[in-house]
């Protein structure tokens, strides 16, 4: 897919080109909070209600990752209170809550990164798909976003909401999937739809997947790779327990599918198809090695 004005490498937005190992690695505490726009090319930048101002800085300020969300289609302002959803991507069962709130005084952004929910909001069970749309950011999250999130919203009404920068524009349209924080790029309507109807059944599908955020680059590689080897899509079933990095190269030990995994990987780079002509250069991991680890058996000694 080629758009005009798009200076990203030909095949970021079609899926030819590889997106995994590239979640937005500080995203663990999220505070979503509804806002139509219009959105400058940076939350710092954008003219927000004072009580939406001082939510986002308080944000900003501790480690959560805020996002403007609206509607898909919807730009009347929002009436009644100020609507937020808060997640915790990092608890051993990632948790979503939401709730109407006066003021910026009424959420408890502190509770949320000690991993406890805030009194003002209520758990929910259903999931939530952030779609990034934010024109002012990239172009092409609005080219390519909108008519996704449009349409992924006809399928799950009410689960949908356009948001704004979530981080690599170059693999538009962008979907996140909370309360687990799962990234998806490079979007077409049938692999948004596919995702989605995973991740609902507690599953995701390797198609597109950009990785889980909140950890570091190699150590979403190495879970990526561990459920390309085992065909493990649970949610839940694959995760590093231990790494450490020498140079470029890291090591990781994984569990997938009930087994212990010693993986390692490095970094490498692409040589963009268009030449010269992009901007950026296309950079992902490589599996150096991926080992199957034997369980270690204690032997009991005999009593005499």
């Amino acid at each position: 897919m080629t758009l005009k004005g798009c200076a990203h490498p030909e095949g970021c937005h079609t899926g030819d080109l590889p997106v995994l190992a590239s979640a937005t690695v500080g995203a663990r505490f999220w505070l979503l909070v509804e806002h139509p726009g219009p959105w400058a090319s940076h939350l710092e930048d954008c003219r927000l209600p004072s009580g939406v101002r001082a939510l986002v800085d308080r944000a900003l300020a501790i480690g959560v990752r805020p996002q403007l969300i609206r509607r898909p289609g919807r730009r009347t302002p929002v009436e009644g209170g100020i609507h937020v959803m808060v997640a915790d991507s990092t608890a051993a069962e990632p948790w979503l809550a939401e709730g109407v709130i006066a003021g910026p005084d009424d959420l408890d952004l502190d509770a949320l990164v000690a991993g406890v929910v805030p009194e003002s909001c209520i758990l929910v069970s259903e999931p939530v798909f952030l779609v990034c749309t934010h024109a002012k950011r990239n172009a092409c999250c609005a080219r390519i976003g909108l008519p996704l999130a449009r349409s992924l919203a006809k399928v799950l009404p009410d689960r949908v909401w356009e948001t704004s920068h979530v981080g690599g524009d170059r693999y538009a349209a962008n979907l996140v999937c909370l309360p687990h924080g799962l990234y998806y790029g490079s979007m077409s309507q049938a692999a948004a739809i596919a995702a989605a109807d995973a991740y609902r059944s507690g599953e995701v599908t390797l198609d597109r997947f950009r990785g889980r955020s909140g950890i570091p680059e190699p150590l979403q590689a190495a879970e990526h790779f561990v459920r390309a080897h085992t065909g493990e899509l649970s949610v839940g079933g694959v995760a590093v327990e231990s790494s450490r990095s020498d140079g470029a190269t890291t090591e990781a030990f994984v569990r997938g599918s009930g087994v212990r995994f010693r993986v390692v990987v490095e970094p490498m780079t692409l040589k963009a198809p268009c030449g010269t002509a992009c901007a950026e250069e296309i950079t992902t991991y490589r599996l150096v090695a991926l080992d199957r680890l034997t369980p270690v058996r204690y032997a009991t000694p005999v009593l005499t």
